[in-house]
């Protein structure tokens, strides 16, 4: 290279830079060339079948998404059927253990009244046993 360099001095970081004074060797660079080809015309055969493969790849996603739609449906009713099924099985259980509760209750009740009934009938006999006894005793004494 041809030219002046002018050094300057270092920054306080440590950097130092070398500037070369000097007119560039070729004025004008070439321009980068673009990486897209360029597009040649299409027939109206070709455009057509573009624009069928389109349509078909339109379709082809539509139908895909009503199938996913239609899964996702299927699946939403299974669920709500077992949901329900399961509300049904927890009543037909709740159902059946209050009756199973009310059976106790009813025989604890019954139970309950027989054994009063024996205590009252026992005292009864044993009043009327007193009674007959007393009886005998003043019958023997007067």
């Amino acid at each position: 290279m041809e030219g002046q360099t002018k050094s300057a001095n270092k920054r306080a970081s440590g950097q130092a830079f070398e500037v070369y004074l000097e007119a560039p060797a070729n004025p004008s660079p070439e321009k980068p060339q673009s990486k897209t080809p360029i597009r040649k015309e299409l027939s109206m055969e070709e455009l057509q079948k573009r624009l069928e493969a389109a349509d078909e790849r339109r379709k082809s996603q539509e139908a895909v998404v009503l199938q996913q739609l239609a899964e996702k449906r299927e699946h939403e009713r299974v669920v709500l059927n077992k949901a329900l099924e399961e509300s049904h099985c927890f009543s037909r259980r709740a159902e059946e253990k209050l009756h199973h509760k009310m059976e106790v209750n009813k025989e604890n009740r019954e139970a309950h009244l027989n054994a009063l009934k024996q205590r009252l009938h026992k005292k009864e006999v044993h009043a009327a046993q007193v009674r007959r006894n007393k009886e005998l005793q003043s019958d023997y004494s007067g």
